[in-house]
């Protein structure tokens, strides 16, 4: 059991100096249900700053509080400027776009964060008792922080806005499991920035902050982070699912009605290196195909298209990219599919989309392998299972499977078979849908 608070006060001497102010924030893991990053016609992150990402004229003052919300009802008001109506969230645009089913999973990050009183930023891992440190002028990724690197989106979100930044103190911990694709980074990211948006007394809302957070991400580290993640992580609630359309930044909540179900994630254990370049070739094609496409009829998206549109215009371009385009196209309307069938509580529907979307993602866009093929098999296997798939980027990783909760240990015994078979023993993790990232009492005690 860790106290975050006692330990970020023990590690910075703070034991007995209780004028200094301590927030703790934490932040989700996640699951992509369903989805895929659909890129638009023009590929290009739009630089920090740009008004293609972020309103104009962000001054401290013109940003808007966050309000408390409810985890029992979808009908809420969230803020004065991002608000909830029948269930969705609406906010600006974005260039890179993503359609997913999602929610978020009570595996958490958590970090503590204060002023000091000088200049210099102190990043301490209390999982891992490492210590590493910064400053304002060198605040840019380091290959030797390694972790300490995602605390830095944070700070440079608000300097970018204007606040004064003098020194801070970070503690952080966390049990998200990791690189089985459940966005442990992304969760670091967010907790520093909900602890420091309480420490400096921000007015931001979650919708504004997740966009910060998509710049900062890109600033410090030169790549883009999906801008679903951010919103998935801050804009959760308690046994729900979201649907999340990031290019327009709806997030459409439904009640989950699993009540019954557990939510088992199996990590195959099927080492991922040199993965990188079957991910970009993959992207590669759906571009091309997208190109293609706008080429041939209007629109900026695979949204704007349907699959018989890919059958007509892709018919004479190359097989494997008309089968990933085909993928993704197929893939946002089983998004469509699956939130009615949980809306009106079709298990069996949305199983069958499930299913169809992990045969996708072998036959299409050929990102599994036999490790999760199988894992996924034995699921199907058991009657009262409402799904299992492959999540994450593929190629190994992890599985999740929906089932009956009286069904767990059958479903466990089925995959005992799987170390003898492919040589990785599979780890087990049960977890429950949870709400988003917030701030937590000091003298809450984490485990």
């Amino acid at each position: 059991m860790l106290d975050i608070g006692q330990i970020h006060r023990i590690e910075y001497e703070l034991e007995n100096d209780r004028s200094t102010h301590v927030v703790i924030a934490e932040a989700p893991g996640r699951i992509h249900f369903l989805g895929e990053i659909a890129p638009t016609g023009s590929s290009t992150i739009a630089p920090t700053g740009s008004s293609a990402i972020a309103p104009a004229a962000f001054t401290p003052n013109s940003l808007t509080n966050t309000g408390s919300t409810s985890n029992s009802s979808t009908n809420t008001t969230v803020n004065s400027s991002t608000h909830l109506k029948n269930g969705v969230y609406a906010g600006q645009s974005e260039i890179e776009t993503g359609f997913f089913l999602s929610a978020a999973i009570d595996r958490y990050i958590h970090v503590a964060v204060s002023s000091r009183k000088d200049n210099s930023f102190r990043f301490f891992a209390a999982d891992l008792k490492e210590r590493k440190r910064s400053t304002l002028v060198n605040l840019k990724y380091k290959r030797e922080d390694r972790w300490a690197n995602y605390l830095k989106p944070a700070i440079y979100l608000f300097t970018e806005l204007g606040y004064p930044m003098k020194g801070l103190n970070f503690t952080f911990c966390g049990n998200i499991p990791q690189h089985i694709a459940l966005a442990s980074s992304t969760a670091i990211e967010t907790a520093a920035a909900t602890a420091l948006r309480s420490l400096l007394r921000v007015q931001m809302n979650d919708m504004l902050m997740a966009e910060k957070l998509k710049e900062a991400h890109l600033a410090i580290f030169g790549n883009s982070t999906p801008l679903a993640d951010y919103l998935v992580t801050l804009c959760a609630r308690k046994d729900q699912f979201l649907v999340v359309d990031s290019s327009g930044e709806e997030i459409k909540l439904i009640k989950s009605p699993f009540s019954r179900f557990r939510f088992m994630l199996v990590d195959s254990r099927v080492p991922r290196m040199g993965t990188e370049s079957e991910i970009s070739s993959r992207r590669a094609d759906i571009l091309k195909g997208l190109d293609h496409l706008t080429q041939k009829r209007e629109g900026t998206s695979f949204k704007d298209f349907a699959s018989s549109d890919l059958l007509e215009v892709l018919g004479n371009f190359p097989e494997q990219i008309r089968r990933r385009s085909m993928h993704i196209v197929e893939e946002i309307r089983r998004v469509n599919d699956a939130a009615d069938a949980l809306e009106r509580s079709d298990l069996a529907s949305f199983a069958k989309i499930i299913y169809h979307s992990h045969e996708s993602l072998r036959d299409l866009y050929e990102t599994s392998c036999p490790e999760i093929d199988w894992l996924v098999k034995r699921a199907q296997e058991i009657e009262g299972a409402a799904g299992s798939r492959m999540t994450g980027p593929g190629f190994g990783g992890c599985t999740y499977t929906i089932i009956r909760r009286e069904l767990v240990d059958e479903y466990k015994k089925r995959l005992e078979e799987y170390e003898r078979i492919f040589g990785f023993r599979p780890v087990i993790y049960e977890v429950k849908l949870a709400t988003k990232a917030r701030i937590v009492p000091e003298k809450r005690v984490y485990a």
